[in-house]
């Protein structure tokens, strides 16, 4: 499982540093104010409908479908599954695309009430129609994805999404040679989104061959109803974080720039989030789903145990990391052009709250697997909803004396809420598999987190007044390249691992080995 793990969480990183180029030049072409209010409100409600269907989140209700099609009635009655979910769900994308452009007046006013009566509702309008096409490549690309995994094959679901940020990149790019105004540009970004998603789509179909998902038909028969009465709870579960995120934007709309600011502050918790969580859920489902099926108690408890230890081993550090360094994070990767130093101190702000969710988020991902396994979506859209109830309600309020930095918190609070539920319901149904390596590995982990953290924060205090230029990246990659090597050290000083059992980790794994 570790192998298939770093082979999808270094298609996400590569991924998320792409995005980070990507939402850079964003800051530098459209600043934070209306026009950059505007497009990533838009781009927020295409992002987490694709989120809604990617990321793993599929996986939740298709993987375990087509592993128990493909053992009990053979290949072809798999494949004939496939093709069913994937003609199904492409042509209800299609109506929901159509229907939403439609609407989007309605649909942009409630995501964003406080652009109503202002022109930023029409520009969110007119940015967030020419992304719908995406919608329509988002679906089949989906299905592919989940199919990919569901075989073991992790690499082409791996790397395949980083041609979105490699189009969204390469027109950015002309459009500052062009120098374009910042509306038009917007106009430009929004309309690449549809074609960085059939980009997507190509390459996948040329990779999966034929076969795989015949005969391709939409169908609404009992099971194409029981699966989708599965798969939707499920997608809604997994794209918690996003949720949350626009749950913030709806009460952020009605200040100036705040919706930016909230936005780049959580790209940069999307990060660790996505390496950890993504991979989760692209790995664990599977794993756990034919580890179940098998009645094998001690893989489950192997794979449930490696995945909470990778996740607190990733997510603390991390989390940390990015309290300690926002303002000189944010400074280099965002001050540019349009960007102030007004909105690099409220961006780093929310970051720091933002930061605090980053455990809840990643403990949520790895337990969820076991729900999804066993095919229940119910008791994981349920937390999700939970913590959605409690983000929403204490951003009213905080959200009223703080801003955007009360908004951050609250999404903090709902995406520990969301754990906790998910942690309530998981040891009143099943109780969840950790085994004795996990229960000694935890606290080391987390105190050699803690300690890194401690030092990185001392480190800190000896760089001089805010820097520019070559010497803050200097200066920012030698403090993250020190804390990593610190923490490492600590790791193995805490005998929580060593350089050997890293390499027996990497190694190939023989058939049936959950390394694998």
């Amino acid at each position: 499982m570790i192998r298939s793990f770093l082979t999808v969480s270094t298609g996400t990183l590569t991924s998320r540093l792409l995005g980070f180029a990507r939402d850079a030049m964003i800051a530098a072409l459209l600043g934070a104010g209306p026009v950059a209010d505007a497009f990533l409100a838009a781009f927020q409600l295409v992002n987490v409908i694709r989120r809604l269907l990617s990321e793993g989140a599929l996986n939740a209700s298709l993987v375990p479908a087509w592993l128990r099609e493909r053992e009990t009635a053979g290949a072809a009655a798999a494949a004939a599954l496939a093709g069913r979910v994937l003609g199904t769900l492409s042509a209800a994308l299609i109506v929901v695309a159509a229907l939403i452009g439609v609407l989007m007046p309605l649909v942009m006013t409630a995501l964003a009430p406080g652009f109503a009566g202002l022109t930023t509702l029409q520009l969110a309008v007119d940015d967030a129609r020419l992304m719908l096409p995406y919608l329509a490549f988002a679906g089949p690309a989906t299905v592919l994805l989940a199919l990919s995994s569901a075989r073991g094959h992790f690499a082409l679901t791996a790397f395949s999404p980083l041609l979105f940020n490699v189009a969204l990149i390469s027109v950015m790019a002309a459009l500052f040679v062009w120098r374009q105004d910042a509306s038009r540009a917007a106009l430009a970004m929004a309309s690449t989104v549809g074609i960085a998603g059939l980009l997507q789509l190509s390459i996948l179909a040329i990779g999966h061959g034929t076969g795989i998902a015949t005969p391709l038909r939409v169908a609404f028969d009992a099971s194409m109803r029981g699966f989708i009465a599965k798969a939707i709870p499920g997608m809604a579960a997994s794209a918690g974080p996003q949720l949350l995120i626009v749950a913030g934007a709806i009460i952020a709309s009605g200040s100036p720039s705040a919706v930016s600011w909230l936005y780049f502050a959580n790209r940069l918790v999307e990060l660790p989030l996505g390496i950890v969580g993504v991979a989760m859920g692209t790995v664990l489902v599977p794993e756990m789903t034919r580890a179940l099926r098998g009645s094998d108690v001690r893989a489950v408890a192997n794979a449930e145990s490696r995945a909470l230890e990778l996740a607190t081993g990733l997510a603390l550090p991390a989390t940390l990391g990015l309290m300690v360094l926002s303002a000189p994070i944010v400074r280099l990767l965002f001050e540019h052009g349009a960007f102030t130093a007004l909105d690099t101190t409220a961006t780093a702000q929310a970051l720091m709250w933002l930061a605090l969710a980053l455990p809840a988020h990643v403990l949520v991902k790895s337990l969820s697997p076991a729900f999804f396994a066993r095919e229940d979506t119910l008791a994981p859209l349920a937390a999700m909803l939970t913590g959605l109830a409690v983000a929403l309600a204490l951003a009213v309020v905080l959200g009223h004396f703080f801003g955007a930095t009360g908004i951050a918190a609250s999404i903090a609070a709902g995406a520990w809420s969301n754990a906790a539920s998910l942690i309530r319901r998981g040891a009143a149904s099943f109780g969840f598999a950790i085994d004795d390596a996990a229960r000694r590995r935890l606290p080391r982990i987390a105190a050699a987190a803690l300690v890194m953290g401690a030092l990185l924060w001392l480190a800190v205090n000896f760089i001089p007044a805010p820097m520019h230029g070559i010497a803050q990246t200097v200066v920012l990659a030698l403090l993250i390249a020190g804390a990593m090597a610190c923490y490492g050290l600590l790791l193995s000083l805490f005998g929580v691992t060593g350089w050997r059992e890293t390499v027996n980790a990497l190694r190939p794994a023989k058939p049936g080995d959950l390394r694998a």
